[in-house]
């Protein structure tokens, strides 16, 4: 599908969920299914699911970070490889929904 070349920076999930309680927090796309989805996700995120990221790209804002989220990774950094050859500026939860649901809340 893509290559691996280009590195994807990656963001903790704790280090997403202090943006996403700042004054300019960033689009979280999760890439997941909508069954992962309806089982639990971040408050605010759109699904999109990687297999529909090719079409719906016109769905995600150009002029916002966006910050991809799956349940470990490595869906969410396929999709972020996607998005910064189109010219989005994105970064990739590192460990997913996984890392999410263990983080330290404040």
């Amino acid at each position: 599908m893509f290559g691996l070349g280009g590195k994807v920076p990656q963001m903790t999930a704790q280090q997403v969920d202090d943006r996403l309680r700042g004054d300019n927090p960033p689009y979280i796309l999760d890439v997941r299914t909508i069954a992962e989805f309806r089982s639990g996700h971040i408050p605010g995120a759109q699904l999109i699911p990687l297999s529909d990221l090719g079409r719906r790209m016109n769905e995600i804002p150009k002029d916002r970070e966006i910050v991809t989220v799956c349940r470990s990774g490595s869906r969410s950094t396929m999709a972020a490889k996607q998005l910064q050859k189109a010219g989005f500026t994105v970064h990739n939860m590192s460990g997913g929904m996984m890392h999410w649901t263990g983080r330290t809340v404040r």
